[in-house]
């Protein structure tokens, strides 16, 4: 008899010991560490989906007290009840004025923001003038796509939040074979999870093959 696979939900950990670093994240977890001593006051954090910027974002704020709000729901109302630091999360969907807003704000009341953008602000279509030369001007903190050991460390993490077995050689396998992505190791690990559980077995070297075979086509 199958096991019947309950979709359950994954509450993603913010703290320290959660955050994987490597060359490819490293530059960034850097400037997290090195804030207050910032040479601006504000700085952005860029990088693909699920790189760990809102993950980056969160030990900023528990570093400096700033209050975490998503980019799609600024608004200059919220940000009158706020000073000192301020962090906003996918800020490229945030609308320009109040993000415009923001930026005037820290900047007045001696304070630090950061920004969580997909892709640098220079490469965003930022259509108020202000705000484009603004942000163009921030520095910003890069972080790349994941190397073979932060791949390999995400896919154990993903594995792990789970509560997964994994059978030895599932990660050394997947690494080479799969797309080099955060999102896809959230992916591939849910669909493990999830073939496994029906199954009631753990994760096999032939399952992974199976699910990247009809991932990638």
């Amino acid at each position: 008899m199958k096991q019947q696979a309950l979709d359950l939900p994954v509450e993603p950990r913010y703290g320290r010991a959660d955050f994987l670093v490597s060359d490819s994240n490293r530059a960034a977890f850097e400037w997290i560490e090195r804030w207050p001593h910032w040479p601006t006051p504000a700085l952005v954090l860029c990088g693909p989906s699920g790189s760990g910027k809102t993950h980056l974002a969160h030990l900023w704020c528990e570093r400096s007290g700033a209050a975490l709000i998503a980019g799609k729901t600024v608004t200059p109302e919220e940000l009158g009840l706020l000073s000192g630091a301020i962090a906003i999360d996918n800020a490229e969907h945030a609308p320009e004025r109040p993000l415009l807003h923001a930026y005037n704000l820290c900047l007045e009341r001696g304070g630090t923001l950061l920004l969580t953008m997909g892709a640098p602000p220079a490469a965003q279509p930022i259509a108020l003038a202000d705000l484009r030369s603004r942000l163009r001007a921030l520095l910003v903190a890069e972080i790349a796509p994941p190397d073979d050991e932060l791949l390999a460390a995400e896919l154990l993490k993903q594995f792990a939040d789970r509560q997964l077995r994994v059978a030895p050689g599932v990660v050394a396998y997947l690494v080479p074979r799969m797309e080099r992505s955060f999102a896809s190791a959230a992916s591939v690990a849910a669909e493990l999870d999830r073939r496994a559980l029906a199954a009631g077995r753990p994760v096999t070297v032939k399952l992974a093959r199976a699910v990247l075979s009809e991932t990638l086509g």
